[in-house]
């Protein structure tokens, strides 16, 4: 590390300590040239290796925005996507890659998807897993049945996924 004020290459850590949240850490550096202190702050990069080769940043925001697509209409706010990129990017980071595939972020997105909004998780299913037909959507909302809990039957026309209260007439 250089000092900031006479570019020495020569720099002696004083302190660390992690951040707040955990993420980075910060340290207090001293240069024995001129004397000075300053800080830096150390991040864990993490990375995103596409299908295509390409490699880019981590980015919660485009795991904000591909997810607010899947629950447009739905009884989602701003904060629960928040809350959820959160909760994608600390199982990511929990994994010690330093370089994650893109297919792998989307299976992280699609646990907490389920949880918060199961429309929004077919919808973003279909999408992630290419859904080609009527047949691959049955088989989504069968395994999601299947995983419901007992006492809560799974009825994915109501707004919470509990039992719906929708009558049917028949003439």
């Amino acid at each position: 590390m250089n000092c900031p004020f006479c570019r020495s290459a020569e720099t002696r850590v004083v302190d660390s300590r992690s951040t707040d949240d955990g993420t980075a850490i910060r340290r207090r550096r001293l240069c024995p040239s001129c004397s000075q202190r300053f800080t830096t702050v150390e991040t864990m990069s993490m990375l995103v290796v596409k299908r295509s080769g390409v490699v880019e940043p981590f980015s919660r925001e485009k795991v904000v925005a591909g997810v607010r697509k899947a629950c447009q209409g739905r009884p989602v706010g701003e904060d629960d996507l928040a809350l959820l990129a959160q909760q994608v990017e600390d199982q990511l980071r929990s994994t010690g890659q330093a370089a994650i595939a893109s297919h792998d972020v989307g299976l992280a997105i699609l646990g907490p998807l389920r949880i918060l909004d199961e429309v929004a998780y077919l919808r973003f299913a279909s999408v992630y897993r290419s859904f080609e037909s009527l047949a691959d959507f049955e088989a989504e909302i069968t395994l999601l049945r299947a995983a419901a809990p007992d006492d809560a039957p799974l009825d994915l026309r109501s707004p919470r996924g509990g039992t719906s209260t929708t009558q049917t007439r028949t003439s």
